[in-house]
């Protein structure tokens, strides 16, 4: 482990109020409405965060989405949040659940927040649920698994992207995710990926992790200055850790 570097990570981390500019450096945009699951969370109609739609009244994203935003508007059907499709359904939150151990801007740990819908989802071909990971499911090192998201195309670009983006990247070992991120790596809690041509950036938070068409992680945090920098795995919220808690929330 790097015990010199610790300081400098947590200063390069992307900050809390940062991450929820979080988006897709790279890759390539996605066929319109082919992830019909997407979620854009916005305020005054701006977008600051992903998500997805885990149930026609609850979408899932990161907990960190919260700290810098009071009410989002959750847009769904969206292919160009620059427009007003005729896809998109626009529906206000009616109920914020943050987990209850998130710390807010203290730690990274259990970034995860559900927000239940004022009223439910229209389903059509633009909108669809997405199913989650199995309970106790671990997914292997080296798996390709998908990113999407309306984040920036490039570290240095000052706005989001308009249009849904995608890219690929691969699950990572736990044990080299822990050497360079340090403390701020939980196995239990995160995992990993490293990436190639593209992957998430400021304006993706939230948005999912997909292997094998479920719901693996939630987009946490990147290397602040440069999301695109290759020495630095992507870490995701580990979302089959906490299915228990998710089943409870969506139950009551």
């Amino acid at each position: 482990m790097r015990h010199t570097g610790g300081i400098i990570y947590v200063l390069l981390l992307i900050t809390i109020c940062g991450a929820t500019e979080s988006g897709i450096t790279g890759g390539t945009v996605a066929r319109p409405h082919s992830r019909p699951y997407m979620a854009s969370l916005q305020i005054q109609g701006q977008h600051v965060c992903g998500g997805m739609l885990i149930r026609q009244d609850y979408v899932l994203t990161a907990a960190h989405c919260k700290d810098c935003y009071q009410d989002f508007t959750v847009v769904l059907g969206a292919h160009n949040i620059s427009k007003k499709e005729e896809s998109q359904q626009k529906i206000q939150v009616k109920k914020y659940h943050v987990h209850p151990q998130y710390k807010s801007k203290e730690e990274y740990e259990y970034d995860i927040m559900l927000l239940k819908l004022e009223k439910k989802a229209k389903l059509n071909q633009y909108v669809k649920t997405i199913a989650l990971a199995k309970e106790n499911e671990e997914i292997n090192a080296n798996l390709n698994c998908d990113v999407a998201g309306w984040g920036k195309k490039t570290s240095s670009d000052e706005k989001v992207s308009d249009l849904l983006r995608e890219a690929k990247e691969k699950i990572q070992f736990s044990f080299e995710c822990k050497n360079i991120w340090g403390k701020f790596f939980n196995s239990q809690l995160m995992i990993c990926t490293k990436f190639w041509q593209g992957g998430v950036c400021q304006g993706d938070s939230g948005g999912p992790l997909i292997c094998d068409t479920r719901v693996q992680g939630i987009t946490a945090f990147t290397f602040k200055e440069k999301c695109d920098n290759r020495k630095y795995p992507h870490v995701f919220t580990k979302v089959h850790y906490f299915l228990p808690w998710i089943k409870e929330v969506m139950r009551a």
